[in-house]
């Protein structure tokens, strides 16, 4: 019976398939079949301790083989070699096995199960794409630049163009049916797809993929496919066979975990009748390609059907070594529980809701799309800031995220939301000049028609952030990617940057909140990351946090602490222009940590009266936690849990209209 139980799961064992659909030249297929040839191996010492003196050969003409391997590979010289690196990985195995016995006539046999053609994407027919009168389209593929002879900045090489390519009748490419996935599909960004891809391919992508983000990296289409296998994943018994896909593991980009990514998880791991559970995760890891010497940091997820709880590494520590070592040492946290489509495991932040209390609150900054619209103090000047009268509302101060954290650049920017073109020409010539010079012909080359038509207006100039400021004395602002989570106020007449969420709140009182610990530990678990930066989406960090219901007091006093956050730390910086609200953090987080504080951080230390600095945010995290009716003692975890919780209430009593 033992020896017929070990037969029949050695008969599943070689009717398993791999699917690698980014398989390349093999590699993760050849792991795959070296892993299942030695489980094969176990299966036959196992049968000879069950009595079976020819385990081995009472298997013959059943075995694991390069069949059950399957690959989708677009370029067709890496579809022919990944085959052939089955086939030697078999021999490899064979020979080490059986020592110098010859295999089976025929030694190769074509299985036809490495396919060349797209992975994602199918059509009918394809069309070089022509105007209205006939021409060809063609557009800049992002191969050169050239030198602009009025700016001397670098744009687009006009010459450089590539055929535009119309699909009829895109669809998704179908898989072979697997039992797992496996791979490591091509890492672009959504906002480079166009430039990888070309225009044709990628509108046929998202015509093909109706329900997909269009801010999804190119990446997450395969994730997206392999989760719907899963999905039809049916365990069979017996006789039965199961059916779909029973797990699914794949290498992608760490920015997995951002907004724009996280929407394609989002869906699968919280339907109610067909759920997907990450069962294994790493959000962060080193990644080093060999060909290329670049270092990058990748996410890997597992997923399977149903509702399971995973286990979630992260990164402990790492021992890079010597630049000639091929690997390096990492260590790791592991943290069992549900996974998050987050990726971290704990209170369920990104199930948090979008709270109407904080609607339309929030808002990134204008996005110029040309650098042009920059200008100094003195170039604002003679353009006729100071003497044009109007003028003032359209050149203002502007500030990014380096503004913020390290040293003001003291620059302007010309915003003419709300001109037309003639009237910018009629009111305010030189500006037109200015920008008809500086900005339209870095415009002229985008692909984006909305940019080339409107090239005097920014890019993105956020309509729905200038109501919410208008009338403002001042409004909160935060760095969208920074190291430490900060909030400040700035001037109404200054511009927020698109690297800035720009809070249409003027009260100090709130901006102790968010300047508390408890808005900070939110922040750090409901965004994700840039690299190893933490980064504030506001839909993620701000929308959904519930603030506390306060007193007259205690607004009293947690406005006054706010006023006095603020007010220090820009006296520090004016009265020290080098010292920088990075530094000055670096330095408070060393002081909290029992670190020595010597050398230039002894001088941040001083000019930015650090201890200061600390029993102000001391104070806050208390006066906070009093505002929430918690112990101001609770744990992160604690907190987290409460804040989900609170979450969960105000979003029911905005349900019955209690905002």
């Amino acid at each position: 019976d033992a020896r017929a139980e070990v037969r029949a799961f050695h008969r599943q064992l070689c009717e398993t398939t791999v699917l690698d659909p980014a398989c390349g030249s093999g590699n993760f297929l050849y792991v795959a079949l070296e892993l299942m040839k030695r489980l094969e191996g176990e299966v036959i010492a196992l049968l000879r301790d069950l009595g079976e003196e020819q385990g081995a050969l009472s298997l013959a003409g059943h075995t694991v083989d390069p069949h059950q391997f399957l690959g989708l590979e677009l370029n067709p010289w890496a579809a022919a070699v990944a085959e052939l690196v089955l086939w030697i990985g078999y021999l490899q195995w064979h020979f080490r096995t059986h020592g110098k016995a010859s295999p089976a006539e025929p030694v190769l046999r074509d299985f036809r199960t490495i396919e060349n053609r797209d992975a994602v994407l199918d059509w009918e027919s394809r069309s070089e794409r022509r105007d209205a009168t006939g021409a060809l389209v063609t557009r800049w593929d992002g191969a050169g630049t050239v030198e602009h002879p009025v700016t001397g900045e670098r744009v687009p090489d006009p010459q450089a163009r590539t055929q535009v390519w119309d699909y009829r009748k895109p669809r998704p490419a179908k898989w072979p049916e697997a039992r797992f996935i496996v791979g490591n599909p091509p890492f672009i960004g959504a906002a480079r797809m166009r430039d990888a891809l070309g225009d044709g391919y990628t509108e046929a992508l998202w015509q093909a993929y109706p329900k997909m983000p269009r801010s999804a990296d190119l990446v997450m289409f395969w994730w997206e496919k392999a989760a719907l296998a899963a999905r039809l994943h049916k365990p069979g018994k017996g006789a039965k066979k199961s059916g779909g896909t029973r797990r699914f593991g794949l290498i992608t980009t760490n920015s997995l975990r951002q907004t724009f990514n996280r929407r394609v998880l989002e869906p699968h791991l919280s339907d109610p009748k067909t759920p997907l559970s990450l069962i294994f995760a790493i959000p962060d890891h080193p990644w080093v390609d060999a060909g290329e010497g670049a270092a990058v940091r990748i996410a890997m997820t597992v997923a399977e059907a149903g509702r399971r709880e995973g286990r979630l590494f992260t990164v402990a520590a790492e021992d890079k070594g010597s630049e000639e070592a091929e690997g390096r040492r990492v260590d790791f946290n592991m943290d069992p529980g549900t996974i998050f489509a987050n990726l971290r495991t704990g209170a369920d932040v990104a199930g948090a809701v979008a709270l109407r209390a904080n609607e339309g609150l929030g808002s990134r900054g204008v996005q110029l799309i040309g650098a042009g619209f920059i200008v100094t103090p003195e170039q604002a000047h003679a353009l006729g800031l100071g003497t044009v009268p109007g003028l003032e509302r359209h050149i203002r101060h502007y500030r990014n995220g380096r503004d913020l954290t390290a040293s003001p650049r003291d620059v302007m920017v010309i915003d003419l939301f709300g001109l037309t073109e003639a009237d910018v020409r009629r009111r305010f010539p030189a500006v037109y000049q200015h920008v008809l010079d500086n900005v339209k012909p870095e415009r002229d080359q985008n692909n984006r028609d909305s940019y080339k038509r409107n090239w005097w207006i920014h890019g993105e100039p956020r309509k729905d952030m200038r109501p919410v400021l208008e009338g403002l004395p001042r409004y909160i602002a935060t760095v969208e990617t920074t190291k430490h989570r900060t909030c400040q106020f700035l001037g109404a007449e200054t511009l927020p940057d698109n690297m800035l969420i720009a809070i249409g709140l003027d009260d100090a009182a709130q901006l102790a909140i968010l300047s508390s610990r408890f808005h900070v530990i939110w922040a750090l678990k409901a965004g994700g990351t840039l690299e190893d930066r933490p980064r504030y989406n506001k839909s993620l960090c701000f929308d959904p946090f519930p603030f506390p219901e306060t007193s007259d007091t205690q607004k009293t006093h947690l406005r006054a602490l706010g006023e006095d956050l603020d007010a220090h730390r820009k006296a520090r910086q004016a009265e020290h222009p080098k010292l920088t609200l990075t530094g000055m953090y670096n330095v408070l987080e060393k002081l909290r940590t029992g670190e020595r504080i010597e050398g230039r951080d002894r001088e941040v230390y001083d000019q930015g009266l650090i201890s200061v600095l600390r029993d102000l945010h001391d104070q806050i995290d208390a006066a906070t936690a009093e505002a929430y009716g918690w112990p101001a003692t609770l744990t992160d975890d604690a907190i987290l849990q409460n804040l989900v919780t609170l979450n969960r209430t105000r979003a029911v009593e905005e349900a019955r209209g209690e905002i």
